[in-house]
């Protein structure tokens, strides 16, 4: 097969959207290798996924790689709701709606200097259903994030210590909000809404490495924020029957992230990463539709409004891998993410509260193929939040929340 056709095949395939949906809203399970570490994962050796976790240590890869990874992710949850008076008016969970990260990465070493590589990956996803007889669907009964980054990045190795990388992203998100529009005044659902659109917008990003010596290694990683104009369609389905129409119009910002990664090599068997990660999620501050050209005028208000006000955070992981042998290695990792959402800024779109994730993985490689699973546990912890407005319940308490994690990578060299 001709290299050349097959990165630009490759490359034509990476910008097509990947499904992607998670517990959740920030994503990070971007290979088996990964999840497996605790994200903590910005200086492996040889791994083409190496482009969304540090696209510095690029580098690292040595001839013409692909890859392939596909982790599922099953959220789990409890929640109770409160009127006024503090008085408890439901209890429920969710419905199971698992989502799948999936990433697909292809780097190729020019010369001893320079590296490109290219790859598709969920950074934004989230995935939420509950009963749509419930008073929990007034805020929001299906929730879903597609995401996908595509992200074509130039590598340079400057010397034994210093490397460096910068890469454009492409990123798309498709939006999919369902929930019953709940009337305070008679107290009843007056008809269900949905709201649906897609978005492309670009960013960038930024990498570097330095090298103390054969043992001790340092990166950092920098992702820019990303504006998206979301044009949509709104449907609303009363109570009473038939079908209004509207054109939909919102504006969401993503937020920027840091990366800052030690690597510690004990010996040639076995090494530690430390991690942490820094994002911004205050550009999150609202979540408004804009509302126009109704099919029934006069019918549907003109906006629709909902606080977030996210603060920023810290994600913190440590990841340990041991090689047995030449071709058979295990890896172990733990992280811990803070919690971002605000008492005034929650919903039942993403009920997240801190986050801990406890994984494990393994791992068999040869000269040409490299195979790789892991299963981590994530405890999602509790949170609770103020109702809006137009919800039937003034307060609520997300509790008892975990999600399943199960992954699998495949890579080949060429």
């Amino acid at each position: 097969m001709n290299k050349n056709f097959l990165a630009l095949g490759l490359a034509a395939a990476l910008l097509a959207p990947q499904v992607a949906g998670a517990e959740g809203f920030g994503i990070n399970e971007w290979s088996a290798e990964g999840v497996a570490m605790g994200g903590a994962r910005m200086f492996a050796e040889d791994d083409a996924a190496n482009v969304a976790y540090n696209p510095a240590s690029i580098t690292k890869v040595k001839g013409e790689v692909m890859k392939s990874s596909y982790t599922y992710l099953s959220p789990h949850g409890n929640y109770k709701l409160y009127d006024g008076a503090g008085k408890e008016i439901e209890d429920g969970k969710n419905v199971v709606h698992a989502g799948w990260a999936v990433g697909s990465y292809y780097v190729r070493q020019i010369n001893d200097k320079e590296w490109f590589g290219i790859g598709a990956f969920p950074r934004f996803a989230m995935v939420s259903e509950f009963e749509r007889a419930s008073k929990a669907s007034t805020n929001a009964f299906f929730s879903k994030l597609n995401g996908v980054s595509v992200t074509p990045t130039y590598a340079h190795n400057f010397d034994k210590k210093w490397s460096a990388a910068v890469g454009a992203e492409i990123n798309y998100v498709g939006l999919e909000l369902q929930k019953n529009s709940y009337h305070p005044v008679a107290q009843m659902n007056v008809g269900a809404t949905q709201t649906e659109g897609e978005s492309y917008a670009l960013g960038w990003n930024a990498a570097a490495n330095y090298a103390f010596d054969d043992k001790n290694e340092i990166g950092v990683v920098y992702r820019s924020r990303i504006t998206h104009s979301l044009e949509a369609d709104f449907k609303m389905y009363p109570a009473s029957g038939g079908k209004i129409t509207a054109d939909a119009y919102g504006v969401v910002t993503l937020p920027d992230s840091w990366d800052i990664g030690y690597n510690h090599k004990f010996d040639k068997k076995t090494r530690l990463e430390l991690k942490a990660t820094r994002t911004n999620w205050s550009t999150y501050d609202a979540l408004n539709i804009s509302l126009s050209n109704p099919s029934v005028p006069g019918v549907l208000p003109s906006n629709v409004d909902s606080a977030k006000n996210w603060s920023n955070g810290w994600r913190y992981a440590i990841g340990l891998e041991h090689n047995f042998s030449d071709k058979y290695a295990a890896m172990a990792g733990f992280a811990f993410d803070e919690a971002s959402i605000p008492y005034n800024g929650g919903d039942f779109m993403v009920p997240t509260g801190l986050r801990r994730t406890y994984s494990i993985g393994a791992r068999y490689n040869d000269k040409k193929q490299t195979v790789a699973v892991a299963l981590g546990w994530m405890d999602v912890g509790n949170l609770d939040f103020a109702g809006h407005a137009t919800d039937a319940y003034k307060s609520a308490h997300a509790y008892d929340s975990f999600t399943k994690i199960a992954s699998i990578s495949y890579q080949r060299k060429f």
